[in-house]
């Protein structure tokens, strides 16, 4: 497991979701000013300082339950704390301490989880004296924070990482790339793993759900080692049950989290899915490399194999840079194009660009096609170079990042792939305010 999982827990109401959106960057979670929005537990990597961490949304917390949703809420607030590596208890400025925080932080006592108490909606410094009736909780100085206007923020991720062990230094292995076999429960994961070992690694049953944890193999390929991780399938979330379920789910996404390339499988017998495109989701938030892998194709007609690609393409559009092999794990079929093809996704991964061939190529691509106005304005390209992280991700320098489209920003990705290949791998374009010094030579050539 490559980072801690934190849980957000707290009675309804008090902005968890809100909070997760705003460490996420972006909106995830459903926010509405109704209580008991958030039902289902909802995960977000997120990567704070240089550490990835697995953060957990949970719905609000009830001392009473009163219904049977109410009853598996809780339930599942209690299966997140679990889970949890720390627990992030939140509570709201404005209401006050309320009993039903009290309860709370008498039962999180007894879960013996480190806890980190959150004070929200503290939107200023003149309401801080909103939190010193926490102190009374006895579980440490309390975070004043605003989830919703960005306050408190950095001071609260270092609180968390700081109750966390710290984390672990990998051996470096940089002929050896890792590769995810991920995907739904029952699409022929395990079966895939022992194929491609040659050997029952994995334990495989017709029943869904048999791989409860992820299992590392190493391969050897062309006189290449591979480092394998089959991992348990991930239920559509509202499926996602208690204990063991859950902190499958966990693992499968850390997984996926700590492998450059991962193995989409998909069950050609049921087409391809929602929580298909949700897996595929995930790989490409983590920033990872994706190979699509069709299993069980034999179970399908010929006549009806090219209307399934035809379909396949589409519903996958989104990840049309994504290569898709055909396999049957079970027969073998088609299972000795799986490593070639990561291999090259992985070599892929490593590209490095020079930055005058980058600065080339997006300088044609606005002179083919101009960013459209924005107002009397127009977006500015001054410079574009690749940054050293992965995914490959590409720096534009420019006069204003807000007078970005998004249709420009693929407009320009799609150039990049065109010239530059990365298949497989997913593309970050990075939009930055230019120096000003730089601006204003840029316009003095202008003129």
């Amino acid at each position: 497991m490559t980072g801690p999982v934190v849980a957000i827990v707290g009675r309804p109401n008090v902005g968890k979701s809100t909070l997760l959106n705003r460490l996420a960057g972006r909106r995830i979670a459903v926010v509405a000013d109704l209580p008991g929005t958030t039902r289902d537990r909802i995960f977000a990597l997120v990567s704070w300082e240089g550490r990835e961490v697995t953060v957990v949304d949970t719905g609000g917390w009830l001392t009473k339950p009163e219904s049977s949703l109410e009853e598996k809420v809780r339930y599942q607030v209690e299966a997140a704390i679990a889970g949890a590596d720390v627990v992030l208890f939140l509570t709201d400025g404005r209401d006050g301490l309320i009993s039903a925080d009290e309860e709370m932080a008498e039962w999180l006592r007894y879960c013996g989880k480190p806890v980190v108490l959150t004070v929200n909606k503290v939107d200023s410094a003149a309401q801080a004296n909103q939190v010193a009736e926490f102190h009374r909780l006895g579980m440490g100085e309390p975070l004043a924070i605003s989830a919703h206007h960005n306050r408190g923020i950095y001071e609260l991720m270092d609180a968390v990482l700081a109750s966390v062990p710290p984390q672990p230094a990998e051996a470096a292995e940089p002929n050896r790339p890792r590769l995810a076999i991920a995907g739904r429960p029952n699409v022929g994961k395990s079966t895939l793993l022992n194929t491609l070992l040659g050997d029952e690694r994995a334990i495989v049953h017709e029943s869904p759900g048999t791989t409860r944890d992820s299992l590392d193999a190493v391969v050897r390929w062309r006189d290449r080692e591979l480092l394998i991780v089959d991992t348990a399938g991930i239920k559509r979330r509202g499926r996602t049950g208690t204990g063991v379920d859950y902190y499958s789910l966990i693992r499968a996404l850390q997984a996926i989290n700590r492998s450059d390339v991962a193995l989409l499988l998909v069950d050609a017998g049921e087409f391809v899915t929602a929580q298909d495109m949700h897996v595929a989701g995930y790989v490409i938030e983590a920033g990872k490399g994706l190979l699509l892998v069709v299993n069980k194709w034999d179970l399908v007609p010929e006549v009806q194999r090219q209307e399934f690609r035809q379909k396949a393409e589409q519903r996958l559009g989104f990840a049309s840079y994504a290569p898709i092999v055909y396999i049957s794990a079970q027969t073998g079929q088609g299972v000795d194009r799986v490593l070639p093809q990561a291999w090259e996704i992985w070599q892929e991964r490593q590209k490095r660009v020079p930055d005058s061939e980058i600065n080339e190529l997006v300088t044609q691509a606005v002179d083919r096609y101009p960013p459209p106005r924005t107002g009397s304005r127009r977006l500015r390209i001054f410079r574009a170079y690749q940054h050293d992280s992965r995914p490959a991700t590409f720096i534009l320098r420019v006069n204003d990042p807000h007078l970005v489209h998004f249709s420009y920003q693929r407009y320009l990705e799609n150039r990049l792939r065109e010239s530059l290949g990365f298949r497989g791998v997913p593309l970050r374009l990075i939009f930055a305010r230019a120096a000003r010094r730089m601006n204003s030579k840029r316009q003095a050539r202008a003129k």
